[in-house]
């Protein structure tokens, strides 16, 4: 199973893009996602930069399998999870 979040319609409301996050996430886990893809869209990056930090966290790093930048859109994350 896929999910997919679009952050370009609240790039700029920082609180939406956490709880947007938070969700993904926790719908990953409670659905068993194998795979997420997170667009932050391209723009100057900053965006994509807090993902990215925000997957760096150590509680929600401890959930994930890895994450993967797509080589061929910049503006895209995919974030891998393992199942047992």
């Amino acid at each position: 199973m896929k999910l997919k979040l679009d952050l370009h319609d609240i790039f700029n409301k920082g609180r939406d893009i956490d709880q947007a996050l938070n969700g993904i996430i926790a719908e990953a886990v409670a659905k068993k996602a194998t795979l997420v893809e997170i667009i932050p869209g391209k723009g100057s990056g900053q965006l994509k930069k807090r993902v990215l930090r925000f997957l760096d966290q150590k509680h929600i790093k401890q959930i994930y399998h890895r994450v993967e930048k797509d080589a061929s859109n910049f503006g895209r994350v995919f974030v891998h999870f393992r199942w047992k």
